[in-house]
């Protein structure tokens, strides 16, 4: 999943009469080729995430790709969907941190 050349055409023309410094981060995201999932791996790091936990197939093929790339986040492999969703709860529910499935 990709951001479209249009869509980031037109947030860069709606952010140039604005002059801010949230208009000059938003032309700099303009002039980069992100994906979907690389925008997720960033924002989790901007937030801090030391875990994420997961079962890798289909959909979400995309996200552990921009997940291989880096190295802040550790992945934990899980059985089943539902035991990541369990753990990543218990883990925010222990430490105060985000928990993340």
């Amino acid at each position: 999943m990709e951001i479209s050349k249009a869509e980031l055409s037109s947030a860069a023309a709606a952010s140039q009469g604005n002059t801010s410094p949230s208009s000059s981060a938003s032309s700099a995201l303009a002039s980069q080729d992100l994906m979907g999932s690389e925008i997720l791996i960033k924002s989790l790091q901007a937030e801090n995430v030391q875990y994420i936990w997961g079962y890798p197939g289909g959909a979400v093929l995309y996200i552990y790709d921009a997940l291989y790339k880096q190295d802040t986040i550790q992945h934990v492999l899980v059985r089943h969907e539902q035991a990541a969703v369990h753990a990543a709860d218990g883990y925010a529910r222990a430490t105060g941190e985000v928990g993340v499935a």
